[in-house]
């Protein structure tokens, strides 16, 4: 320190007042009882959690903007019938009730399977030779089925005068509904599934090719599946034809999808879908040789490098026992 500096007065000190002690702290337990709740507290009412935000939330569905009501632009004079009471008075758990409890008929036994591959007498060198197994079409129900069943079975009728020469069975099979149409009316039938205001089946997601070598003069099977985005509701529809004529009138100018669907069949089984614009091959070339889903088409053998081998088909192997 220098001359003629002043000095800086002493700095004064002092203590800081201890935090005063907290009276009773309740030791931290995850377990909140009674006993551990201060008097005169209790629980919080429901109606007072969140009410801020609850008041300022939007309510789902209170705004309308932006959103129609299924077919807002259908004039209901292009519907066939005045606007429909599709309700119930039982509720979705009675109809599920109702479909379960509808017994199953007692199923037609077409043949009787035995071995694999379709191979009788000897031959069949797989191991299952012995399999024996019945091949089956469910049988038909009769009304009332339960539900919502009810309600398109008894529109049908409404509409088709002849109902016993169009729907020729009808069969309720692992909790679905199966239509049996005879072919010569499965064109109208179509049209009125569709533009019926009480039925409404707007959209066919499938159609699928069955062959069943055994049921005479019913050989080929086609199936649709059909949908109501209108009444949240599915029904299938089957229809036969003979080996000797397989032919089925085209569901392509009442449902556009079926286009490629139906090729599909006819390339895999040999159907033909009379009056479809386009029947050409899809899966297979133009030229190949028979249809591939068919039960009587060739299986086939694996050609061998091996001194000219080949593996015969399963159905032409000859025996070793």
């Amino acid at each position: 320190m220098t001359k003629g500096t002043p000095r800086r007065p002493p700095r004064k000190r002092t203590r800081k007042a201890p935090a005063p002690k907290p009276k009773d702290v309740q030791p931290e337990s995850d377990d909140v009882g009674p006993e551990h709740e201060p008097e005169g507290a209790g629980p919080e009412p429901a109606d007072s959690l969140h009410k801020e935000s609850d008041e300022k939330a939007p309510i789902k569905g209170a705004v309308p903007e932006g959103e129609s009501e299924p077919d807002a632009e259908t004039k209901p004079e292009s519907l066939a019938g005045e606007a429909p009471d599709v309700g119930s008075g039982a509720t979705a758990a009675e109809e599920d009730e109702a479909q379960l409890v509808a017994t199953e008929p007692t199923a037609e036994v077409l043949e009787v399977r035995k071995g694999m591959f379709g191979v009788k007498g000897s031959g069949d060198t797989s191991g299952y030779g012995g399999l024996t197994r019945a091949v089956e079409s469910p049988g038909a129900a009769s009304p009332p089925f339960g539900g919502w069943w009810d309600q398109v079975y008894e529109r049908i009728g409404a509409l088709v005068p002849n109902f016993s020469d169009v729907i020729t069975k009808v069969v309720i099979y692992r909790g679905e509904i199966t239509f049996h149409v005879a072919r010569q009316h499965l064109a109208e039938l179509v049209r009125h599934l569709r533009d019926d205001a009480h039925l409404r089946f707007e959209f066919c997601s499938s159609v699928s090719g069955v062959h069943y070598p055994a049921d005479k003069d019913r050989e080929l099977h086609a199936v649709y599946h059909l949908q109501s985005m209108t009444h949240n509701r599915r029904i299938r529809l089957e229809v036969s034809a003979p080996d000797s004529d397989p032919h089925i009138p085209s569901v392509v100018p009442t449902y556009p999808t079926a286009d490629w669907h139906e090729r599909e069949t006819y390339d895999m089984f040999g159907i033909i879908f009379d009056g479809h614009p386009a029947l050409t091959r899809i899966l297979m070339p133009d030229d190949w040789p028979g249809h591939p889903q068919r039960k009587d088409y060739p299986l086939g053998g694996i050609p061998v490098e091996y001194k000219g081998a080949t593996i015969s088909p399963p159905d032409q192997r000859r025996s070793y026992s």
